[in-house]
């Protein structure tokens, strides 16, 4: 950690970052837009065409790779995808700091997607800002000092670093729960075997059969209910009683018809025989008077 002019203190990551960066001032764009730069991201991208293609923050990259601080910086091409990450690690800022990367719009705007180039704020005095930028004044990598009306926001690696450490401590504390194992000695319920795959299909059978005796006794839209069921005992006569009129026909007779009763059964006499006389009646027997001799 190294103490900056105006007795600011630098955090680690900002330091480490600005004595890479330092060391490539003055360094130039070669012919066809080349860069040691786009030539180093393009062959960790795999992609050739980042070999001549806007190399601000290509360069960023490449700084932070080399101090090992990729992780907190980031490795971007695209600066617009860059501020949107700091934002995603909870790590932008609209106040500058040394170490800080400023995102800045040339139309003026505050959206990230507007963005149009990055630098490193190397320290801050006033209300301007002194960077370390490359591919300004269309081929350098130098100093600059900037207003901050064209400045959308800043990514603080710092935060970055902060925040991962800071999710790191929570995790490490985490631990999963674990039943603790069942014992020998327990018995479950009798209940328990209504919820087993047998039960519930019996009980699906036996449902299935309600409804079809129900559906069987269907008459004209109506339901008749069942005179006897296996779970009612023994089958019952309706009571006797006055009969209530159908809805169907109020004029019905309020009264039960009562049965007439039969007729006493006639013998059968053969075909051509006269009427059967009646039996004439036994004549007692009289008994002899009571003789003692």
């Amino acid at each position: 950690m190294s103490v900056f002019s105006g007795g600011v203190t630098l955090d680690p990551i900002a330091d480490e970052l600005l004595k890479t960066v330092r060391q490539e001032l003055g360094y130039k764009e070669k012919s066809g837009q080349f860069t040691k730069f786009g030539q180093w991201y393009a062959d960790r991208v795999q992609d050739t065409q980042y070999r001549d293609a806007p190399w601000c923050d290509m360069f960023l990259a490449w700084a932070a790779n080399k101090s090992g601080l990729s992780d907190y910086v980031g490795e971007f091409a695209w600066t617009p995808s860059h501020a949107a990450w700091f934002i995603q690690q909870n790590a932008w800022s609209r106040q500058p700091e040394p170490g800080a990367l400023v995102f800045f719009d040339w139309r003026g705007g505050k959206s990230y997607k507007g963005i149009d180039h990055v630098g490193v704020v190397e320290r801050v005095e006033g209300k301007k800002i002194h960077t370390i930028e490359a591919n300004v004044d269309r081929v350098w990598l130098k100093r600059k000092t900037r207003e901050t009306d064209k400045v959308v926001g800043y990514g603080l690696p710092r935060m970055v670093k902060e925040n991962v450490e800071r999710l790191e401590e929570i995790r490490s504390t985490e631990r999963p729960i674990v039943a603790p194992p069942r014992t020998g000695t327990e018995h479950g319920s009798p209940l328990d075997v209504l919820g087993t795959p047998p039960a519930l299909l019996a009980a699906m059978v036996l449902m299935t059969i309600v409804l079809s005796l129900r559906v069987t006794g269907r008459r004209r839209g109506t339901h008749r209910r069942l005179a006897w069921l296996p779970w009612r005992g023994e089958r019952t006569s309706p009571p006797a009683g006055p009969r209530v009129p159908s809805p169907r026909n109020p004029f019905a007779d309020a009264e039960q018809e009562q049965p007439k009763p039969r007729a006493a059964a006639k013998a059968r006499v053969p075909a051509g025989a006269g009427p059967a006389s009646p039996k004439p009646h036994p004549t007692p027997k009289r008994r002899k008077p009571y003789d003692p001799s």
